[in-house]
């Protein structure tokens, strides 16, 4: 998954292939305006360690966080969902 801190894949660019349970001490910021999904599903937290409002990102494109459903464009913690 790709994250970019601007609308429409702008600004810094920020590769995720794993896990993060705190958006903010891994890329040193909360706000996530886009994002593009090659493969796998996601869930987005409002908050750190996969607390708060989630959001289900499925792979594609979205250009502005209000694409996937959030009211902002915080996003404290991802985790990718796996199938066993």
């Amino acid at each position: 998954m790709r994250l970019y801190e601007r609308i429409e894949f702008g600004g810094q660019m920020m590769d995720l292939v794993d896990d993060c349970p705190s958006v903010m001490d891994r890329f040193h910021t909360n706000d996530i305006f886009s994002c593009n999904v090659t493969n796998g599903n996601w869930l987005f937290f409002e908050h750190p360690n996969y607390r708060g409002r989630m959001y289900l990102i499925r792979p594609g494109e979205y250009k502005r966080f209000s694409e996937w459903g959030g009211r902002s464009a915080r996003v404290g913690s991802i985790r990718r969902i796996v199938d066993y």
